[in-house]
């Protein structure tokens, strides 16, 4: 009630079930909509697990390998260049050959070399004088030797396409969301649920939320690394499962070693770095935990005792519009905070999140 944001679903789950679930605020501003805990939210980035998990699957069955070349996969990648050179004045670069290839382990822990313009005032300079994106641009350093956010876990959806013969949607749908009863997440909202979607608030100059107003037809985004709809208590399926060693009920998605590995660091002396936003509005800089965490497969691992009294060796992850979770094995808990609006950390989101 204090105001830090107009909206928050906050669920939380153990082994067995959920421990709670409740809404505060409002759903929408502009129609006085109160929030319902079976909100639907725009979970971007929150998608990444899954997308881990998926690939996790295809190790499990034994149709790839952690340290396979991802180029054995997706021709593309083979060879990498890296940017040896950037001229900040012109966005002019000179680039080398990469020391080693990419591999399906350093794209499940953003080691890849592949980042996000968002997250890189230099690759948004270069996008834009090349009109390429992230996917074509070269890598930002050696596969293996540091660490940035990025799209690496859209090309991880390209490669269970590629293996599966599905497409990213129809795999997560029929192997994931369907046999864990998520019912309410997709990346295409069905019309008839959309007076349950959250409106999206940004944080004007005057510091006051402005509501985005809501469109006609919700475009879908089908992609590994985003674009993903749905509620608090479907992520705490999710959760449950890799709190369960991979299994939730009589459904098993993955192996106990794999659920196991997922939570486990794989980035060496690799620790996370601080990303710098190219555009505030839509994120402030971030990880919390930068400098210090290391990288699971598909999630950030606290390092110590942090924000929400999260221990260390949690798993966390976010989407853009101020979606969070985090899992703690050692606690056996999962906790989701559900909130829509940009930047992305946000004072007041991560106030929120941090008193729950």
């Amino acid at each position: 009630g204090r105001g830090d944001v107009p909206g928050v679903v906050v669920a939380v789950v153990d082994r067995d079930g959920t421990l709670y679930n409740g809404a505060f605020g409002l759903r929408r501003t502009l129609g006085r909509t109160p929030m319902t805990t079976d909100t639907i939210f725009n979970m971007a980035s929150m998608t990444k697990p899954i997308t881990s998990v998926a690939i996790m699957m295809l190790v499990d069955e034994g149709k790839l390998t952690l340290d396979g070349e991802v180029a054995k996969y997706l021709p593309k990648y083979k060879d990498p260049l890296v940017i040896s050179n950037f001229n900040d004045a012109d966005a002019s670069y000179q680039t080398r050959r990469a020391k080693r290839p990419i591999t399906i382990r350093h794209l499940l822990t953003h080691t890849s070399g592949i980042g996000y313009g968002f997250a890189s005032p230099m690759l948004t300079k270069i996008m834009q004088k090349t009109g390429k994106g992230e996917l074509d641009v070269p890598l930002l350093f050696d596969p293996g030797e540091s660490w940035a956010y990025g799209a690496s876990t859209r090309v991880l959806g390209h490669v269970v396409e590629a293996i599966s013969g599905q497409t990213i949607d129809a795999f997560l749908e029929s192997r994931i969301l369907g046999p864990l009863g998520m019912v309410d997440t997709s990346y295409l909202v069905p019309p008839a649920k959309y007076p349950r979607v959250v409106a999206v608030n940004a944080r004007g100059a005057d510091g006051k939320f402005v509501e985005r107003p809501m469109p006609a037809t919700l475009p879908a985004t089908v992609q590994g690394d985003g674009g993903l709809y749905g509620t608090a208590s479907d992520y705490g399926l999710f959760l449950r499962m890799l709190l369960n060693g991979g299994r939730l009920g009589n459904t098993r998605i993955l192996s106990e070693r794999s659920a196991k590995a997922v939570l486990e660091s794989h980035t060496g002396n690799v620790v996370v770095q601080p990303q710098e936003s190219a555009n505030q509005a839509l994120s402030r800089n971030f990880p919390l935990g930068a400098g210090k965490d290391r990288w699971g497969l598909g999630l950030q691992l606290a390092a110590e005792k942090a924000v929400n009294r999260r221990s260390p060796g949690s798993g966390t992850w976010a989407g853009i519009f101020n979606t969070h979770f985090f899992i703690d094995p050692s606690r056996e808990v999962g906790v989701i905070v559900m909130m829509q609006m940009l930047p992305f950390y946000d004072d007041g989101s991560m106030k929120v999140y941090a008193g729950v």
